[in-house]
């Protein structure tokens, strides 16, 4: 793979097909996003499932029959076995309280600091670390006060979410209120009190306080089996796509976006 190291002004491109206008402000996840499904369009049409005069968009936005190439490349290229029951209950016994129980609520404050277009993203990080130590360290009722304690104070004054004015209470959540991220952070734990830290999501980072926790009830395996076996398929197939488009990438001419290539073929 020839790779070119992007400017200011670069416009990124895939095998001398650009990816974007110029001018146009993009994070390097769209940018690796637009470069990846470009790569597969590309392929797709050098395998005869696409018209060699499909035309390619800079606007991220493929057309339905790139679409459909694309989707019916993958079905031919990536192979996904089916896992063994051994390994579906290996995996169940694993992730049992985090991911297969039913019922568990966990009653939750947080101070969010969100990740918004332009911030930067060291300095967040900072201030939110910094902020997780204060809370840490001085939690429980502000002794001078008697009326309010360090957690609250900081999510009134520098949360980026509603419940700030509140405090950062979020009230009593179960799995189906969180993104999956946050969820992961929370349930099947037993942790109370000021988590020792940072919990990253979608939104952005987070300070959370568990301020008391109902427990589940487990979900035999038998139960079960179906999800977990969808788990494990997703697992492989997005270890398959990984290793796929990296074979690609190492095929091609790659201009002003980084992405991982490998020259050779890989062993799934």
């Amino acid at each position: 793979m020839q790779t070119t190291h992007p400017t200011e002004a670069t416009v990124a491109s895939i095998n001398g097909i650009a990816l974007h206008n110029a001018g146009d402000a993009l994070t390097a996840d769209e940018l690796r996003q637009r470069a990846y499904a470009e790569l597969l369009r590309q392929t797709a049409m050098q395998k005869g499932l696409l018209d060699a005069h499909d035309a390619p968009g800079t606007d991220g936005v493929a057309s339905e029959a790139a679409s459909s190439a694309i989707e019916t490349l993958l079905e031919q290229e990536l192979q996904v076995p089916e896992p063994s029951e051994e390994a579906c209950r290996r995996h169940h016994a694993a992730n049992q309280a985090s991911h297969y129980t039913t019922g568990e609520r966990v009653h939750v404050r947080h101070i969010l600091f969100a990740v918004t277009p332009g911030v930067d993203l060291n300095a967040l990080r900072k201030q939110a670390e910094g902020t997780l130590l204060n809370v840490r360290c001085f939690d429980g009722t502000n002794t001078k006060t008697g009326t309010d304690d360090a957690f609250g104070t900081a999510a009134k004054t520098l949360s980026n979410c509603p419940s700030g004015a509140d405090g950062g209470q979020l009230g009593w959540l179960t799995t189906a209120d969180c993104a999956p991220e946050f969820a992961k952070a929370l349930f099947g734990h037993t942790e109370v009190g000021v988590l020792p830290r940072l919990v990253q999501s979608r939104f952005g980072l987070h300070v959370v306080e568990v301020l008391g926790r109902e427990a589940g009830v487990a979900q035999p395996f038998e139960s079960v089996h179906g999800a977990v076996r969808m788990t494990l398929k997703q697992q492989t197939y997005v270890t398959a796509l990984r290793q796929y488009l990296s074979l690609v990438a190492g095929q091609a001419s790659v201009h002003g976006v980084s992405l991982e290539a490998a020259d050779t073929s890989l062993v799934q």
